[in-house]
């Protein structure tokens, strides 16, 4: 089924190129430079998380990824997951095929689910840029609140996958 829908996205993504080089060429020509620019600047991060990932899968046996990101990690694992989330740094389209690598390798849906909200929704590490344009109440508050929602989602999925299984 993945093989068929990436098939399907690479055809349909090429089709609209054809049609946006029909219709303006020098349009479609200054928007694949602006997204070439656009891949060039994110890809050194992208590398670095890549190689981060690739060294933590490599040098953590698949039972220790299960031990503390696993279904069966309890609390622990939400926590663990929830606070490695909240102070990395990392865009949105590297946390999603960095969870499936994890979920490949034993780490458990809600806690990947707890672990993407909190990568998404609190910034650990942009707090002072956020305090410093919102003032500390708002920040603080909109980053607590957001903490205690990645783990009410958490608890959603949980709940959704034990009854789709």
């Amino acid at each position: 089924m993945g093989d068929v829908t990436t098939f399907v996205l690479y055809g349909l993504a090429l089709s609209w190129l054809a049609f946006s080089f029909a219709r303006d060429r020098k349009k479609a020509e200054q928007a694949l430079r602006k997204a070439w620019k656009s891949f060039a600047n994110i890809l050194p991060a992208f590398l670095v998380v890549l190689l981060v990932l690739a060294l933590v899968v490599v040098l953590l046996p698949e039972a220790t990824i299960a031990a503390f990101l696993g279904e069966k990690s309890g609390f622990l694992g939400y926590l663990l997951a929830s606070v490695v989330g909240a102070v990395t740094l990392v865009p949105g389209f590297v946390a999603f095929p960095m969870a499936k690598v994890l979920l490949d390798h034993g780490a458990g849906v809600a806690q990947m689910a707890v672990f993407i909200s909190t990568l998404m929704m609190v910034g650990v590490v942009t707090l002072p840029l956020e305090i410093r344009y919102f003032g500390v109440k708002a920040a603080v508050w909109r980053n607590l609140l957001a903490y205690c929602y990645a783990f009410l989602i958490g608890y959603g999925v949980w709940i959704f996958v034990k009854v789709v299984r």
